[in-house]
This record gives C-alpha cells, structure tokens and sequence, in this order.
C-alpha cells in the first residue's frame, strides 16, 4: 500500500475534508483507479477522525461515482468514464449531495414538527394518521414506500403553518428522491428496518397529537439521525448482504 501524508482534519463538515483528501489521493495517483481503499477503521485512523465521519466522506465520494461499493468486498476507485456529454456547470451547482440534503433536513424538519405541534388542525392530524396507517400497512419490498414516506413528512409540513417551511420541504423532497440520492437505496431492506423507520414516524405523530413541541422535535431529531445512521451503516459500513439497510426518511 502506498503511503499517503495526511493532515489532521479539524470540525466543521469533517466528512467533506475527508472526502476532498480521499479525492487528492485519487488524483494523484495513490489510489489508481480499481484500487482497494483501506478499511474504514484504518482510515479512521490515518484522517484522525471517528469513523462516521469515514462513512459519510464514502457516502459522498459513491454518489459522485469515485468509488466503488462491492459487498463483502470493500471499496475500490471507480474505473473513469467517458462522459457522452457534459452538463452545464450552473446544472452542477443546483444539485446537492444526498448528505446536504440530510443536514439541510435535520436543521429544518425538527422545526416543521414543533410548529405542526402547535398549529397542526384536526383534519390535518387525522391526513398524517392515514399516511402513517399506509406505512403500517406497506411491506418493505413495496415499491410504493417512499411515496407513503413523502406523504407523511409533507403532510406535516403543510400542518407546520409556514409556507416558507413547507416550500423548503418542496425542494428538499425533490432532492430527495433524485437518482443519487436513489441510488443509496439500491440495496434490499428487511422488515424490521421498515418497522423501525415506521415507529420512529408514529412517535413524531404522538408528539404531535398530543401538542407537545418539544418532543415532536426532539422525535424528529431522532428520526432523522436514525436514518442516517441506516444510510450509511447499511450502506457502507457493513458491506454485508445480511445487514442492508435504507434511510426510510
């Protein structure tokens, strides 16, 4: 293995300096491409940082296609490709990451369910216990989960009383659900993920039927840092058939 010098990576927004170093190895020719990255936990060692923020650093450099994830295998740079065309540069810089768009959510949507708490109608409360019956209701391979996901959290959004915040959700959704983003998810799941995902939606719905805003967002919160977890646990870490997992967000 090619020694690589390496600086100690000080806060904020870890994962992206890790991921920007990673990236100059890569162009430098110490990790060619079709070469094997270290083990997350050596690499947490040689970044000097904790090993989440090695996950999320994979997480970005997989959505941008500089590597490779090979369950049961590891990681691997990503052989080049030829590009049919290139996009505009203005395209490039609308799109976020799929971790921008977490954070985005974690900072905004604790606030959406506190405000739902507080301003949420009856007819609105009931609209969020339909779409979390749906969720009860769906099972993990259904193709439909995350339109019943969408539902849930957008419908809390119009229960919020903001419509600044409920057009920030808007964005954030369409971000959501766009190919990189998606292509996290590429892994099968097993029901009690689902099942997890599903009771974090109906301890936010109780916080909120209850009128309690501080637990909604502490819900929420919760919430959000679970699927994370999920993410990139499932997706990274584990590198296991038998422990996949998606962010059910």
């Amino acid at each position: 293995m090619i020694a690589m010098t390496l600086e100690s990576i000080p806060a904020p927004q870890v994962y992206r300096q890790v991921a920007e170093q990673i990236v100059r190895g890569i162009n430098s020719g110490t990790y060619p491409p079709g070469a094997r990255l270290p083990a997350e936990r050596t690499l947490a060692k040689m970044f000097n940082v904790s090993r989440s923020s090695i996950r999320e650093a994979l997480i970005v450099l997989e959505t941008e296609h500089r590597i490779e994830v090979r369950g049961g295998a590891g990681v691997f740079v990503s052989m080049p490709e030829m590009p049919s065309a290139l996009p505009e540069l203005d395209e490039l810089a609308e799109a976020p990451g799929a971790l921008d768009v977490f954070h985005a959510r974690s900072l905004i949507e604790p606030a959406v369910a506190a405000l739902a708490a507080i301003n949420a109608q009856d007819g609105q409360i009931a609209g969020l216990h339909r779409a979390l019956g749906d969720m009860f209701c769906s099972s993990p391979d259904d193709p439909r989960y995350i339109e019943f996901d969408r539902m849930f959290h957008m419908l809390l959004a119009e229960s919020c009383g903001n419509s600044s915040l409920y057009r920030a959700m808007e964005a954030l959704w369409h971000f959501r659900t766009d190919k990189p983003y998606m292509e996290l998810e590429d892994l099968p799941y097993s029901p009690p993920v689902w099942q997890s995902a599903v009771l974090e939606h109906r301890e936010i719905l109780i916080a909120v039927s209850q009128r309690d805003a501080q637990a909604a967002h502490a819900a929420m919160r919760r919430h959000l840092d679970r699927a994370l977890t999920r993410l990139s646990v499932g997706r990274i870490a584990s590198n296991s058939p038998d422990l996949p997992a998606r962010a059910s967000a």
